[in-house]
């Protein structure tokens, strides 16, 4: 894309992203809350992520941290009206329906927001929030265009809003110890990571009886395009869009943006150097567009220093669950295994090859990541409880006001190294990418 082009659509997406927000009283942005003042909640897009995993940290954390859920926006009639009954239902009090954010921020009714939308309209309802005034949580992957990373990042850093993204694994007891490890010197520099995330589902991110069931007139395809060229109604697009480029790319924005996200955490590197992919719809040919399968190399390291650093290796496939999830950080002197949260000397430099070469052995002592954290941490933290933790340090931040552990820069880079991966994926070149401009470049 030419850079005139390029510069028109970023205007345009802020533009239409700002629209709502545009009348709203100055007056409305200086609210600072007290202490003890009760933060009142607007539920951005009721999806059934919110409903399975953040619902329950608010019922969980909502009385504790006087937090309420109050307004519910979600431009399908059906989910907005689930909402209001399962908020009710877990929370005990009703929360507002509306049908859309600009009368929910017209109304007035929010400090800060959840935006658990498509992929493709986090970046879009970020800004929208902070035009709005709102803190706001925002579900990954915060952009996967660059445009797009670029505008809520700016929209972010010229605001006073607390925004944590929704890449809970840096809230994560465990992933925490193994960040502190790693910082340590103890683990060696990372040599290699490798990362998996397989299943075996023909049904994953497909909702045949919904699609059967939506009606165009019961929600608001237009708005649901936001800064999308206009095409046609297309209900799979809406419900399955996890499928469909450019609504989403699958597997990178879906899966991957959580794993590398640790990388970026675990090194103080903001992007990869290189991305290459391959990858394809290999069997699940049910019309999607986003592939099946994907293999995606990442090469890591000092941005000024090319003679350091190592390489990723993410591969992905829906088609067969051998391997599960896993994350596998490798030093010369063995490994760090996420999985089962274990340092063992797997792989490391034995002393047999060593004598080869007149060194010494390198190997690491078996270890359980909570062996090295104090008693009252030393927790093993799954996918549910790791959403709770970064809900309530959000939660803590926004009565603070001090940084969360997923910052608005912490989102950038993963959307940088997904902007990246998007790129390798439909160009089969190698891509880089150029700070200056903050933009892609195609090797």
């Amino acid at each position: 894309m030419s850079k005139s082009k390029r510069q028109i659509r970023r205007r345009e997406f802020l533009k239409v992203a700002a629209a709502a927000a545009a009348t709203l009283p100055a007056a409305r942005y200086a609210k600072i809350l007290g202490a003890n003042d009760r933060v009142r909640v607007g539920i951005v897009g009721f999806s059934d992520r919110f409903r399975q995993a953040h619902l329950p940290a608010y019922g969980q954390l909502g009385k504790e941290l006087n937090f309420e859920i109050v307004a519910v926006s979600d431009i399908w009639s059906r989910r907005r009206e689930e909402g209001v009954a399962e908020i009710a239902r877990v929370m005990g009090t009703q929360p507002r329906p509306f049908r859309n954010n600009e009368e929910m921020y017209a109304a007035r009714a929010t400090d800060a927001v959840v935006i658990s939308t498509a992929d493709f309209q986090h970046s879009y309802h970020g800004v929208e929030a902070m035009q709005a005034g709102q803190d706001a949580y925002i579900e990954k992957p915060l952009a996967h265009r660059i445009e797009d990373a670029v505008a809520i990042r700016d929209a972010v850093k010229k605001s006073d809003r607390v925004v944590q993204i929704g890449t809970q694994r840096r809230s994560a007891a465990n992933y925490q110890m193994a960040n502190e490890y790693i910082r340590s010197g103890k683990f060696g520099d990372i040599v290699m990571a490798e990362m998996t995330w397989n299943v075996n589902q023909p049904g994953r991110w497909r909702r045949p009886q919904l699609v059967a069931a939506i009606k165009e007139q019961d929600t608001d395809w237009k708005r649901f395009l936001a800064y999308l060229p206009y095409e046609p109604w297309d209900p799979r697009k809406y419900l399955e869009y996890r499928l469909f480029w450019p609504y989403s790319s699958g597997i990178p924005d879906q899966w991957m943006v959580h794993q590398i996200d640790t990388v970026h955490w675990f090194t103080d590197l903001p992007r990869p150097r290189s991305v290459v992919a391959n990858g394809g719809v290999y069997l699940w040919k049910d019309g999607r567009k986003n592939w099946d399968t994907a293999t995606i190399v990442f090469d890591y390291g000092p941005l000024n220093d090319p003679s350091r650093g190592f390489q990723v290796v993410y591969s992905s496939r829906m088609t067969n669950s051998a391997g599960g999830t896993k994350e596998l950080y490798y030093s010369n002197a063995g490994m760090l295994n996420l999985d089962t949260n274990e340092i063992t000397p797997t792989g490391g430099l034995n002393e047999r090859a060593a004598a080869e070469m007149e060194m010494k052995p390198n190997q690491l002592a078996t270890t359980k990541l909570s062996d090295l954290a104090p008693a009252e941490t030393a927790a093993d933290t799954g996918a549910d409880s790791s959403t709770t933790a970064n809900v309530r340090n959000w939660m803590e931040c926004v009565r603070s006001r001090k940084q969360p552990n997923a910052n608005i820069d912490a989102g950038y880079n993963h959307a940088v190294a997904l902007c990246m991966t998007v790129a390798a994926i439909h160009s089969g070149r190698k891509v880089m990418f150029d700070d200056t401009k903050r933009d892609i470049v195609m090797g």
